[in-house]
C-alpha cells in the first residue's frame, strides 16, 4: 500500500495539468517557494495575525475571530486520506465548537482551486459538507508565521499542527502530530473545556479529566479561602492536593453548556 507521501505526490502529478487549465493565473501553482527561518511559537505568545485566502473568502484572523476562541489546524496537502477524515470530523463537531464559542479554521499549502475540488471529495466520502474555512496558504505565509513546516519531517509540507487561541489572541495550546497519525478532536474539545473552566475558577484539571469530573484546587489557595470559593466542599488528600466537584455545575447535577462564551480572564 502506498504511503501518504506517495499518495500526495501522485495526486499532485495528476492535478498539475488540470491546475494549469483550471487556474492558469494562479501565481502559486508550481512555484518554488522560499522558506524563511522562523521562531517557534510558545504557549502564552500572541498569536500572529494574518490575512489569507480561504474557501470562505479572505480571512483576517483577528477580525474573523472577534471575541471568540479559535482552533487553527494544518494539513500536509490536499487530497490526502487522513486529512480528509479529519476535516470531515471537524465539520461533524462544529456544533460542539459553537457551544464553546470556538471558531475553527483549517490550513493547507495547496491553492484555492484544489481546496474547492477537495471539498467535494470530503462531502462525498465523509457525508458532511465543509462548514468552516480552509486557508489556501500556497505562499506558506501562515505556515511560516506558525512554524508549521519542519524541514526534517518534510521540506515544504506542513506537519499536523493544532493551535488553540483565546479571545485575547493568546496561544493556549500547541499540538504537533506526525503525518501518519490523525488527530483526536475530542481531546481538543476536552482541553478547551479545561481552559475555559480554569480561566473562570481557581482550579486545575487532573489526568484524563473530562467535563463533569472533580477538579483540583490550586495549591496557592489556602483552606480558609477554599471554604468560601468551593461551597460544595473538598477532599484534602495532601496539604497541596485537594479535590472538589466541578464548580460550574449546578447543584442538581445539570451541567451548563461547555464554556461560558466569554473571553478568558
Amino acid at each position: 500500500m502506498s504511503s501518504e507521501h506517495e499518495y500526495v505526490n501522485e495526486k499532485r502529478r495528476s492535478f498539475q495539468a488540470e491546475g494549469a487549465r483550471v487556474a492558469p493565473g494562479d501565481d502559486y501553482a508550481g512555484r518554488q517557494v522560499d522558506l524563511l527561518q522562523t521562531a517557534s511559537l510558545r504557549l502564552g505568545d500572541k498569536a500572529p495575525d494574518f490575512t489569507q485566502d480561504s474557501t470562505q473568502g479572505s480571512i483576517h484572523l483577528y477580525e474573523w475571530m472577534g471575541d471568540s476562541w479559535a482552533v487553527l489546524f494544518s494539513h500536509p496537502a490536499d487530497f490526502t486520506p487522513v486529512c480528509t477524515t479529519e476535516l470531515g470530523m471537524v465539520a461533524r463537531l462544529k456544533q460542539e465548537f459553537d457551544k464553546r464559542n470556538v471558531k475553527v479554521i483549517g490550513l493547507s499549502v495547496d491553492p484555492l482551486f484544489r481546496h474547492d475540488m477537495w471539498a467535494r471529495d470530503i462531502a462525498e466520502t465523509q457525508g458532511v459538507e465543509l462548514n468552516f474555512p480552509l486557508l489556501a496558504d500556497a505562499d506558506r505565509r501562515v505556515a511560516q508565521l506558525y512554524d508549521m513546516i519542519h524541514p526534517n519531517a518534510h521540506a515544504t509540507e506542513t506537519v499536523r499542527s493544532v493551535f488553540v487561541i483565546d479571545p485575547q489572541k493568546t496561544v493556549r495550546l500547541i499540538h504537533t502530530y506526525p503525518v501518519s497519525t490523525g488527530r483526536n478532536f475530542d481531546e481538543v474539545l476536552r482541553v478547551i473545556d479545561s481552559l475555559q473552566l480554569t480561566d473562570d475558577h481557581k482550579v486545575a484539571t487532573p489526568a484524563n479529566w473530562k467535563a463533569g469530573d472533580d477538579v483540583v484546587i490550586l495549591p496557592s489557595i489556602r483552606n480558609q479561602e477554599a471554604d468560601k470559593l468551593f461551597p460544595k466542599g473538598y477532599r484534602e488528600l495532601k496539604p497541596y492536593f485537594r479535590m472538589t466537584p466541578q464548580p460550574n455545575i449546578e447543584p442538581a447535577g445539570q451541567e451548563p453548556p461547555p464554556g461560558d462564551g466569554g473571553p478568558a480572564k
